[in-house]
């Protein structure tokens, strides 16, 4: 199992169902990714801010229900963030943000520990947390100076109302692709910020600029991966949708557990994820797309334990 570091907002969806119904669920981009991680049994802590109020405690229970630490600093006196989404007829989320964020001051030579010999072994950002200054900055600084002692992890997740214009928003999405080794995006993602261009050549662009692999998910036509070897195109598993929070923070989670498995995460499996196959790339994608589609099937970002995934 994988040792991870999870930077970014932590936040409280509320959401309102077609129907009108309304139901309020742990979010925000890097929580899931965390929590997704960790009911899929990786160690995890979790460098956010929330807090002392109801919702906060929401979120710290819901972290602890899923072996996810938080990094010191994280509870403060500002209120805990919210995310209203609103699913149309197939389940498809919008969003609006009543957002509070900063990075806490905690040390990241203290969080990244000691690289191969007892640090962690992936450091994962994206969303909100990097891309809202001042926060953003200084998230990136961590990313790049994680790199020598972990595998480092991207996801754009874009979400417009806070980027301005895409050519605001693209040389600060490339400078975090610059410096993953591990990039994922979704098709909405990549056609907001490079209007007019081919998924699968932004993709190919960004993974000649430094990561070992891209990803992009297509939602129900699945998911490509670029690597050194080439490109791969897997399709979703059949799943009878209930809605999409979180579906992408859980194929992210996914991903990682699949790169993991193959023991490509950490400073010491830098060589062997730069010289991944196409055969293990296939299953990396397929594993990720199980992860998510099993988080489709069910309300709000609920991903799968280790126990459900295997079951199928």
């Amino acid at each position: 199992m994988a040792r991870a570091l999870v930077v970014g907002e932590s936040l409280v969806d509320v959401v309102r169902s077609a129907d009108g119904t309304v139901a309020e669920h742990p979010g925000g981009s890097p929580l899931n990714v965390a929590y997704g991680l960790g009911r899929l049994g990786h160690g995890v802590s979790l460098l956010t801010r929330l807090g002392d109020d109801e919702h906060g405690r929401l979120l710290t229970g819901h972290l602890a229900a899923g072996a996810v630490a938080l990094a010191p600093g994280a509870v403060d006196e500002l209120p805990t963030s919210v995310a209203r989404a609103q699913l149309d007829e197939q389940g498809r989320a919008s969003y609006d943000f009543e957002l509070q964020w900063r990075l806490p001051a905690a040390g990241a030579d203290e969080l990244l520990g000691g690289g191969v010999d007892g640090g962690v072994d992936v450091v994962h950002t994206g969303s909100i947390g990097a891309a809202v200054a001042p926060g953003a900055q200084q998230v990136l600084e961590l990313l790049r100076s994680a790199r020598s002692r972990a595998t480092t992890s991207y996801d754009p997740n874009v979400r417009p109302a806070f980027l301005g214009s895409p050519e605001q928003a693209l040389p600060l999405v490339e400078a975090f692709v610059e410096s993953a080794d591990v990039v994922k995006a979704s098709d909405e993602d990549v056609a907001w910020l490079c209007p007019g261009e081919d998924v699968v050549d932004v993709a190919r662009r960004w993974q000649r600029r430094g990561p070992a692999l891209v990803v992009v998910t297509l939602g129900g036509d699945g998911a490509v991966g670029v690597a050194g070897a080439g490109t791969l195109r897997v399709p979703a598993p059949p799943t009878r949708v209930v809605d999409t929070v979180g579906a992408g923070d859980a194929f992210t989670a996914g991903l990682l557990h699949a790169l993991a498995g193959h023991d490509l995460l950490g400073p010491a499996a830098a060589r062997r994820l730069r010289a991944l196959r196409l055969d293990a790339l296939e299953d990396v994608l397929r594993t990720a797309a199980r992860v998510a589609s099993l988080t489709c099937s069910r309300a709000g970002a609920n991903p799968p334990t280790r126990e459900e995934l295997a079951a199928g």
